[in-house]
């Protein structure tokens, strides 16, 4: 399919999810329709399996991953993330708990390879899904338990967007009506003023803030960076492109929110969301099939132990139980989904632009450090750790 085709189908999928998030009022989640809806007509031969690798997004995509997560770093000021320990550890905490309970549980249901195909995958994102798949196939062990990573990469997110979706909305809502939004907006708003007055090493001209092509140019040299570093010290380029992107825009080698700033934003989103989008074409109905009990209670038993490990961390951190149990979920879809989830429940939740603000100042920091702390680096060690058992 030629790729202009083929990328406006794509988006039309994207657009419709957008479309029913916004009637929902957030509560049905846009990624999920997205993903639900090419699926369900790829498989109905509307459309070409092929179709997302013919709109060309996943080559846009290897370009423009490490320039995104340096970009995600460049959006919470260092200050802010310092405070959102908190999130790292009720993080930690749903991923450990939903290990422990997939060893407890899937483990004499099915077998220990079964374990390792889902383990990874539910804590995490493409790349623990890449490096289970390509320890599982080494190994030699049959097709049906191959499949598995990528089918819980899939359908990981069908039960864990709407509970977030859920439970952040009941946050947000929660903290609007007891008035509490106001002294949280009000020591936002301060920090935010605080970060602002700080001296930086660099201050850039403000010519070249606004031209979006040398911000551009900026962000791409930071993704350079990453990949090199990454390469020569072993350390997923996705983690050092964060780091970079905190330190870049702490000491004011890059402007906040760098992609925005280069009007790029919606076009790098477009090639993650064709990513999280491509395995699920390449699943055959067969295969969903013979791996549908094992998946399942890969996913009920292990969204269930990262509830449950999210809750306790919650409690004993003190903080409240909705946010913290949507913290722990961002394991279940990470980037972009928590940054889509937030921005729809602040969208319709909020009551005038002022609330909107506030509700989105509150809940993205924990939600991003939560899917980082998962997706980005979590997850890549418990999959490394449990390959290595076959």
């Amino acid at each position: 399919m030629t790729p202009i085709y083929a990328a406006a189908i794509v988006l039309a999928f994207v657009a419709l999810g957008e479309l029913v998030s916004i009637w929902s009022k957030a509560r049905v989640p846009s990624l999920l329709v997205a993903m639900l809806g090419v699926f369900i007509v790829a498989k109905a031969g509307i459309i070409p399996d092929s179709v997302v690798n013919d709109s060309t997004l996943l080559q846009a995509y290897t370009i423009l991953s490490a320039p995104l997560l340096f970009h995600m770093g460049s959006i919470i000021p260092l200050n802010t993330l310092l405070k959102q320990w908190r999130s790292v550890l009720i993080s930690v905490a749903g991923m450990a708990v939903a290990v422990g309970l997939l060893f407890a549980v899937v483990g004499p249901l099915f077998d220990f390879q079964t374990v390792i195909a889902g383990a990874g995958p539910l804590a995490g994102g493409i790349v623990a899904t890449g490096l289970t798949t390509e320890g599982l196939t080494k190994a030699g062990v049959a097709s049906t338990i191959v499949v598995l990573p990528a089918l819980v990469l899939m359908l990981q997110s069908v039960p864990a967007m709407p509970m977030t979706n859920f439970l952040l909305r009941r946050f947000a809502i929660g903290v609007r009506d007891s008035g509490e939004l106001t002294r949280l907006a009000a020591e936002n708003q301060a920090a935010q003023e605080h970060q602002a007055k700080r001296k930086k090493l660099v201050n850039l001209p403000q010519d070249l803030v606004d031209n979006q092509l040398f911000v551009l140019f900026l962000v791409l040299v930071g993704g350079s960076l990453a990949t090199f570093l990454g390469g020569i010290t072993h350390i997923p380029s996705s983690i050092v492109a964060l780091i970079l992107g905190i330190v870049s825009t702490y000491f004011g080698f890059t402007p906040e929110r760098t992609l925005e700033k280069a009007n790029s934003f919606g076009l790098a989103m477009a090639a993650v969301i064709a990513v999280v989008m491509a395995p699920l074409l390449k699943a055959t109905l067969a295969d969903v099939i013979a791996a549908i009990l094992p998946v399942l209670a890969i996913l009920v038993v292990g969204g269930i132990g990262i509830m449950l490990g999210g809750f306790l961390a919650t409690k004993l951190l003190k903080w409240r139980s909705a946010l913290g149990m949507s913290v722990a979920l961002t394991a279940m879809y990470g980037f972009p989904a928590d940054y889509l989830l937030t921005n729809e429940v602040a969208r319709s939740t909020g009551r005038d632009d002022e609330e909107r603000k506030a509700l989105l100042d509150v809940m993205l920091p924990p939600m991003l450090v939560g899917g980082f702390t998962s997706v980005s680096a979590g997850s890549v060690v418990i999959a490394s750790i449990l390959v290595s058992f076959i």
